[in-house]
């Protein structure tokens, strides 16, 4: 059984650990504010570039813009958006093994990873995977200047058939509750898979020339894509964190509980037994 101090120490140590875990919770609270009201500023432009994108590959083929080009999984590229810090439950391992049930789905055993953020790039580390690129500790300020060299590598190497596919892995913020690891094909752009949005058929002008419209249009689309999921991304893990945060300090708090109940039961046991030596010394006399 441990003594009065060791136990007293236990109990402050665990006093501290909550002190740290609610400060952090609150910290996670008020970036994920900052960190909603960017993803979802950006989220009504982003929806309306995908909708006219997907209904130009509708209309458009390989032979018209090389990005539109669909080919076998062979070789396969991986941006994965992770963050660089842990102690936010799930949300990195979650993703992570989603997507390696999604390349082991596909018989992907040997695929090229860009990593945005740390876990990512330890969890696959390991694998047979090849990590080429890990972006670790990058600020908001350079985000948009990362995004844009990240993509434009991936461009130019479908565009010159080194790469079949790229995916995009992020997990999607829902709810501070609810973080979906998600997995989408960012290269070869693909049709709408909306009914309403494939039936349009209407001809399409272009002036300029579609081929140069179709250069910047598609570029600035693979680049939004990756933009918001990290945006995405940055929240839903203030909001992992914040929840794990919450969780831990019920969980010390249950704790101190116990601790201090044990504590008072073991003290009482302690006087008990220098009262009983105490009258049995007086009745030996």
């Amino acid at each position: 059984m441990a003594n009065l101090k060791e136990i007293r120490k236990r109990i402050d140590s665990v006093k501290t650990t909550q002190k740290t875990t609610s400060a952090m919770k609150m910290v996670s609270a008020a970036k994920l504010r900052r960190a909603q009201d960017n993803y979802e500023q950006a989220t009504p432009y982003s929806n309306k570039l995908k909708r006219v994108v997907s209904l130009l590959s509708s209309n458009f083929s390989a032979e018209d813009h090389p990005l539109f080009a669909q080919r076998e999984k062979a070789r396969v590229a991986v941006i994965l958006i992770t963050s660089d810090r842990g102690l936010c439950g799930g949300f990195n391992s979650n993703l992570c093994k989603a997507l390696m049930a999604e390349l082991d789905q596909n018989k992907i055993d040997h695929a090229q990873f860009t990593t945005l953020g740390r876990k990512g790039q330890e969890f696959f580390k390991r694998t047979n995977h090849k990590i080429l690129e890990n972006y670790t500790g990058i600020p908001v300020t350079e985000h948009r200047d990362t995004v844009q060299k990240v993509v434009q590598e991936h461009i130019n190497k479908f565009e010159h058939n080194e790469i079949d596919r790229v995916y995009l892995a992020y997990a999607n913020f829902i709810s501070v509750l609810t973080q979906e690891p998600t997995i989408e094909t960012l290269l070869p752009i693909e049709p709408s898979s909306s009914e309403e949005e494939s039936l349009d058929d209407r001809e399409i002008l272009f002036e300029p020339p579609a081929e140069q419209i179709l250069d910047t249009l598609l570029k600035k689309y693979a680049e939004n894509r990756v933009a918001v999921a990290w945006l995405n991304s940055i929240a839903g893990e203030h909001g992992a964190r914040m929840t794990a945060m919450d969780s831990a300090t019920k969980n010390a708090s249950e704790l101190i509980e116990k601790l201090q109940l044990y504590y008072n039961r073991s003290r009482q046991a302690a006087i008990t037994g220098e009262l009983i030596e105490i009258i049995s010394g007086a009745e030996s006399l």
